[in-house]
């Protein structure tokens, strides 16, 4: 199989030749040579004015010295990059095989609840140039068995059409050899991700938990679990494909704000990730062993407008590497009201019912602004 079939239609003839696919448009930008360090927060002793000022003035920071045991992030980047590397049309039937909740998303990176693609308006005709898997962290422990008789037969035929290199002559065991490989491989992911997240989650709280001193914030276990709550936590593993040199730039994800309160990104050493700062966009430069936290907007509604939301996107300066991530992304308890004296009283359930209408209907989120006193709500 060729690395290229690995990857959606739309994405193949500008990985082979530069020219956009007929049945999407790839929104290309302006080269930018524009790098920033962003500030850098020790978690062994984390500086409280360090962080607010990362906090006010950046909405983004590297964490170093964060406990993840790098063999870990390793081994989970490995495993993710081969299920990326199954065939675009197996990965779209790959965990509905083993009754997974996670699910494979491409093209786009919003996402409903359930971590299927949302049809966008007809207003966004841009494809953006990735590709990955949600992973709702709470729903894993019951889903890290792959012995039923069915899955099995679902990946075999996985095998036998594909998915694991079979040709015509290989005899019967050899194909179920394959599917329990690959059947192996998934079980592998499922529990190296949930480890991860267990890490990570860890990280979120402890943050979360120092971001709510800087601001004063007397918080009850009620009152925290509110507005982050471990349970809303969940993963995405992302792969940006490479293109050809005569592509130009192409957004691997488009300009944005994260909704949720909190996101941890780990990438690898290709980078991508650029930020926007003073009404201009810099590139963040990748550092091995560090992991990148940024503010969401519950976390900029929480605190009132005193910390924001940080601008962001991914363009790749090489354009003849893939690149990787993961990020987890946490989120306040559906029903809470969160209060503040810049928004009208919302809950999180309210606010993402009005961000999934909003790129619906208009292609694009509008977030927070639609919250404001002067701002009407459509929905």
């Amino acid at each position: 199989m060729s690395i290229t079939e690995s990857y959606p239609p739309a994405f193949r003839r500008v990985i082979n030749d530069g020219a956009p696919s007929g049945t999407a448009e790839i929104e290309s930008v302006l080269v930018q040579d524009k790098d920033i360090d962003i500030p850098v927060i020790d978690f062994e002793c984390l500086d409280k004015d360090i962080l607010t000022e990362a906090c006010r003035e950046w909405g983004i920071f590297r964490l170093k010295n964060h406990g993840v045991p790098l063999p870990l992030m390793s081994q989970l980047q490995e495993i993710s990059e081969s299920l990326l590397s199954l065939p675009f049309e197996n990965k779209q039937k790959l965990f509905a095989a083993v009754n997974s909740p996670m699910s494979y998303f491409w093209g786009t990176p919003a996402l409903n609840r359930s971590g299927d693609a949302l049809k966008r308006g007809a207003q966004a005709s841009n494809v953006s140039m990735v590709e990955g898997f949600n992973v709702p962290l709470s729903k894993l422990p019951a889903s890290t068995s792959c012995d039923d008789d069915a899955q099995h037969s679902e990946l075999e035929s996985f095998s036998m059409s594909g998915a694991v290199d079979c040709t015509d002559d290989e005899k019967q065991c050899d194909i179920v050899s394959r599917a329990w490989g690959l059947i192996d491989e998934m079980f592998t992911f499922s529990v190296l991700i949930e480890e991860y997240g267990r890490h990570i989650t860890r990280i979120a709280v402890s943050l979360f938990e120092a971001i709510a001193q800087t601001l004063n914030l007397e918080l009850s276990s009620h009152q925290r679990s509110g507005y982050l709550l471990e349970s809303t936590g969940l993963i995405r593993v992302y792969r940006y494909p490479p293109s050809d040199k005569t592509a130009g730039e192409a957004l691997g994800m488009e300009v944005h704000t994260d909704s949720s309160v909190i996101s941890i990104l780990k990438e690898d050493e290709t980078g991508g990730l650029e930020i926007m700062k003073d009404e201009e966009w810099f590139r963040v430069k990748p550092v091995a062993d560090t992991l990148i936290v940024n503010l969401g907007d519950m976390m900029q509604a929480i605190s009132d407008n005193e910390y924001k939301s940080v601008e962001h996107r991914v363009k790749k300066k090489d354009m003849t590497t893939k690149r990787h991530s993961v990020c987890y992304f946490v989120f306040p308890q559906r029903d809470y009201v969160i209060k503040s004296s810049n928004y009208k009283p919302f809950t999180y359930s309210e606010f993402e019912a009005q961000v999934q209408a909003d790129v619906q209907s208009l292609g694009t989120k509008i977030g927070l602004l639609r919250f404001t006193p002067e701002s009407p709500l459509f929905l």
